[in-house]
């Protein structure tokens, strides 16, 4: 990163900041939308809603590039997002490459797909979908009840056996 910065850094402009405090939402919000590319890249399923929010932040005329690890469970939904695998820096460079000399017009086509995906499955989507499954399912039959024998009557079978 330091490379990169001391490389390609001007006055008033770095290519990639790096923090590591924490920031309230509408904050985070401004960064992705400000942000050319999106790099979201869990060696493992996890970030999928920051890749999520990242898209949901584009300007839809002149929207980021998400370049995004194969292993995030995001990947499965957001498929024309840029897909990395994360243990490969070379893939990650090309793909950073790709996202930065996209054209408007793939960025946005790109970006409008992945936007009908989040509006799709939303949450109220998912909880639309969640509660009609709840109407529509059926507990299973209790299990007939199995009454206890009188402590008795295990005694005297025992007592006197059949022959």
């Amino acid at each position: 990163m330091g490379e990169i910065n001391a490389k390609h850094s001007e006055i008033d402009w770095s290519p990639i900041r790096y923090v590591t405090k924490g920031f309230c939402q509408s904050t985070l919000a401004g960064f992705y939308r400000a942000s050319a590319v999106g790099l979201v890249t869990p060696l493992h399923d996890g970030m999928n809603l920051v890749a999520k929010e990242y898209i949901a932040a584009q300007d839809p005329s002149d929207p980021g590039v998400l370049v995004l690890s194969r292993s995030a469970g995001a990947a499965r939904e957001l498929d024309t997002a840029l897909q990395v695998d994360p243990n490969d820096i070379e893939d990650i460079t090309r793909q950073i490459a790709s996202a930065l000399l996209m054209s408007r017009e793939e960025r946005c086509a790109r970006w409008q797909n992945m936007m009908d995906v989040l509006l799709r499955h939303s949450i109220h989507a998912w909880f639309a979908d969640f509660m009609q499954a709840l109407k529509t399912s059926r507990p299973s039959p209790p299990a007939p009840a199995r009454l206890p024998l009188p402590a008795t009557a295990g005694r005297a079978a025992l007592a006197h056996p059949r022959r």
